[in-house]
């Protein structure tokens, strides 16, 4: 089992921690994460996008003017495609975006990402993590002594905790988690990603079967 440094709220490496290898073993899987990321992002669409047809614009009845001996070209509706506020040719209707992914590939898409974080150092453990009070300087304090610089970073809890969620949320590029509830695309980009322990326990629940 792969083993990282574990840390306490003060910055300190206070011993180990053991990876579980079903969790943090996985191969890498390019593919699987990509549909996986695409069809957490298709699923934040709303898909109420509409635009009206030449059926749908009200008005356009009547003919403008008879068909011929006008010198004028032939019309059967003002409400045309190519009329000022007519209808519109191909534009979006109401649809539902649902990428069908299966819950052995998204399993597989978090194992992955989490493998890749554990095995280039980006992951941090800590034994816990909880402030006595609601303070921005705290938590600076914290990242600095981990040696977390201004790159961005995920912060996985494993409930939820107002006093840190609000120290932290001031600092840019820091986001707070409750853990499994995060998506692929919060954490491939985090450079570093810490989290408490029982995140981890958390995480290996639902993704390590």
């Amino acid at each position: 089992m792969p083993k990282v440094n574990l840390y306490n709220v003060q910055g300190q490496a206070v011993g180990e921690f053991e990876l579980s290898d079903r969790l943090f073993g996985a191969k890498a899987n390019e593919g699987t994460v990509h549909r996986a990321v695409v069809a957490q992002l298709a699923h934040l669409r709303q898909g109420t996008h509409d635009t009206k047809t030449r059926g749908e614009v009200r008005g356009g009845g009547r003919k403008p003017w008879r068909q011929k001996h006008t010198g004028r070209a032939r019309q059967g509706s003002i409400r045309a495609p190519h009329w000022r506020k007519g209808g519109i040719v191909h534009g979006p209707t109401p649809r539902a975006y649902n990428p069908i992914v299966n819950k052995k590939e998204r399993r597989l898409a978090f194992r992955t990402v989490l493998s890749d974080k554990a095995e280039n150092g980006a992951l941090l453990v800590v034994d816990d993590l909880n402030f006595p009070e609601i303070k921005t300087k705290q938590a600076v304090a914290f990242l600095k002594a981990l040696g977390v610089g201004s790159e961005r970073v995920l912060i996985l809890l494993h409930e939820p905790n107002e006093t840190v969620y609000k120290s932290f949320r001031n600092i840019p590029n820091v986001l707070v988690r409750i853990a499994p509830a995060f998506a692929l695309h919060e954490i491939i980009p985090a450079r570093r990603v810490i989290a408490t322990k029982q995140a981890i326990a958390k995480m290996e629940e639902v993704w390590a079967q």
